[in-house]
């Protein structure tokens, strides 16, 4: 090999800095606010983040909660959440492609890969321009905080304030809502400071296993652009309700037999974290916020009101497909605190070892009779 070739950086399966300056360029504008509203807005979201971890740990009975300094609040705009996800990204997969560029030198020189990295962080980068008018909050526990090896929690002050004026609701209230659930993810992570490295274990395998592939990559791709295309509803034509997200989403298209494996561990944690979020947010009454009533009413009646096109996109990236398993995993954490009660239920943050499978999300009598923690009946 002659040193021009050694010296020649190799191809990127997914261009990071495309992604970026995509998604910066694509982010729509927030709400109109004048700087001085702005600062008072960031100054109120992050103080209800602080008060809201002591109704966290009143729920939860996670004493993890008293404790939160390895881990940082951010309350940030749109574009600042979608650089920060390009980064969690790239934090998940190098290595991965990193391993792949070690193992297939050849698959990662050629310049079709090449190409095709340039399109894949333009459609990263979409990706995240459309989700960053859409996410309230997001905590992320694969990047590093400022303050240690916690990650941090992200709450996205457009969206929330676009969200409360949509909504007609007490800006406080929500805000704090808001705040709860979030702040439930970022205890969940404390109690459990071994499901970090567990889940990028996991991920990490199973991007491998994507990666090894990576030869096939554009014809995969190609056969995802037809299903998406024909899935396209015509002027006047109604969207497809059900199905688009299995039939068409990008992840049934790449898994293997072992990849769905690994997604169906991933699934099922992912399935425990947002349901057992749920369960603390139906903790939460007046007492805690005064107008919570109202606030749960009219954001699930929010949910109903999508447009087509927002319908179809998130039928496409398998959105409303999560929603689904989000509700199987409020399901699941409910059955199991009303067997066990809620320190018998928190065994799950313990270890690996008790985390529930996906057949036991959908069968919740199975996790707990494994766990042996049957308080009556």
């Amino acid at each position: 090999m002659s040193s021009n070739e050694s010296a020649a950086p190799r191809p990127q399966l997914v261009n990071w800095d495309t992604a970026a300056s995509t998604a910066a360029s694509l982010t729509p504008a927030g709400p109109t606010m004048k700087p001085a509203e702005i600062a008072r807005s960031v100054q109120n979201i992050r103080r209800l983040a602080d008060e809201s971890v002591a109704h966290v740990h009143a729920i939860s009975r996670l004493d993890a909660a008293r404790d939160l300094r390895d881990s940082e609040v951010l309350v940030i705009d749109r574009a600042s959440w979608s650089r920060a996800n390009a980064q969690s990204f790239r934090t998940l997969l190098e290595p991965a492609l990193d391993q792949l560029a070690a193992s297939r030198p050849d698959v990662m020189r050629s310049a079709s890969l090449a190409l095709s990295g340039t399109l894949t962080g333009v459609q990263l980068g979409t990706i995240l321009a459309f989700l960053s008018s859409k996410v309230l909050g997001q905590y992320d526990p694969f990047v590093p905080s400022s303050h240690g090896q916690g990650g941090r929690l992200m709450l996205v002050a457009p969206n929330i304030i676009s969200v409360e004026r949509e909504l007609n609701v007490d800006p406080s209230d929500f805000r704090l809502w808001v705040c709860l659930h979030e702040q439930t993810h970022r205890v969940q992570f404390a109690a459990a400071p071994w499901l970090r490295d567990h889940m990028t274990v996991h991920i990490g395998e199973l991007t491998s296993g994507l990666m090894d592939r990576a030869e096939s990559l554009s014809e995969r791709l190609g056969t995802v652009a037809k299903q998406l295309t024909s899935s396209t509803p015509r002027p006047g034509q109604a969207v497809q309700t059900q199905g688009t997200a299995r039939d068409t989403g990008v992840l049934s298209i790449l898994q293997g037999p072992e990849d769905k494996a690994r997604l169906s561990h991933l699934t099922a944690v992912m399935s425990l974290l947002e349901g057992h979020a749920n369960v603390v947010m139906d903790g939460v009454d007046g007492s805690i916020v005064p107008s919570v009533k109202t606030i749960r009413r009219r954001f699930n009646a929010r949910g109903k009101a999508r447009g087509p096109l927002e319908k179809l996109i998130r039928q496409v990236m398998g959105l409303d497909a999560k929603m689904r398993q989000y509700s199987d995993g409020a399901r699941f954490v409910r059955r199991a605190v009303s067997q066990t009660g809620m320190d018998g239920f928190n065994v799950v943050w313990d270890s690996a070892a008790h985390l529930p499978t996906e057949q036991e999300i959908h069968a919740p009598d199975e996790w707990i009779d494994r766990m042996s923690l049957r308080r009556h009946g």
